[in-house]
């Protein structure tokens, strides 16, 4: 049973978050046109007016403890803290009637504000 149990963990953990088709094109593109960054980093803070919001960076460097996560020219990193947060999330790309931008699809949100930026645990 436990090994059972530490084969789910570990699946789990390779990815716990992923990126839509979306959001890769448009990371990648970002990213080709910026030599200055390297990759989006994504984080957590506090603040917002549901309790915690979402910011989006582009930087050039890595911390040994990030998780990164890459495909087809596009390169995200979370830190560990707010990886906790974002655990099983979906960092998604929209372009629709109101603009342009990320959303994470976040299940651990239980609230969040109006604008999609804040949420709360």
């Amino acid at each position: 049973m436990n090994r059972r149990i530490d084969r789910l963990m570990s699946e789990t953990l390779e990815t716990p978050v992923t990126l839509s088709d979306s959001a890769v094109r448009r990371i990648a593109a970002i990213l080709s046109k910026t030599p200055d960054a390297k990759h989006l980093r994504v984080s957590v803070e506090g603040g917002g007016c549901s309790g915690f919001s979402y910011k989006y960076d582009l930087s050039d460097e890595t911390e040994a403890d990030d998780f990164v996560l890459q495909r087809d020219g596009a390169k995200v990193v979370i830190d560990p803290t707010s990886l906790v947060y974002l655990e099983g999330s979906v960092i998604d790309f929209v372009d629709d009637l109101m603009g342009q931008s990320f959303q994470i699809r976040n299940p651990n949100a239980v609230a969040s504000c109006g604008c999609g930026t804040s949420f709360s645990i």
